[in-house]
């Protein structure tokens, strides 16, 4: 079943994830996504801009694109927020179904290095 909203995402590998910086310049990144119950879930390394730029500013835009950003869809508003307790761990198992063995080795290898993660929840307005 395709969510209200979401069907723009429906067989899409990437999502344009527009955050905003103080100034109100906005700063797109072409990211992996995964959906569950109408919530789209994205990971990232914790001290990435967008993550920064998501705790100031939870209003964000999102539409499908390919690997290198170019559109495939229409923009559409969005709330991000960073997950904490059991979402974490639900976000990342929901993106290691979707992308499989390359998020996993993905994963492991920047464990190796200890970087540490944050995952976003994105809901369509």
């Amino acid at each position: 079943m395709v969510v209200p909203g979401l069907a723009a995402f429906a067989g899409s590998n990437y999502l344009n994830l527009e955050t905003y910086r103080k100034t109100g310049a906005a700063v797109a990144t072409p990211v992996w996504f995964a959906e569950e119950g109408g919530t789209l879930y994205v990971y990232s390394l914790a001290d990435a801009g967008k993550v920064k730029r998501i705790r100031n500013r939870s209003e964000v835009r999102i539409a499908p694109c390919d690997i290198r950003g170019r559109l495939e869809g229409e923009w559409a508003a969005a709330s991000a927020r960073i997950v904490t307790g059991e979402e974490v761990p639900r976000g990342h198992r929901l993106l290691d179904r979707k992308y499989g063995w390359l998020k996993r080795i993905g994963g492991l290898l920047n464990r190796l290095r200890r970087r540490e993660y944050a995952v976003i929840a994105i809901e369509v307005r």
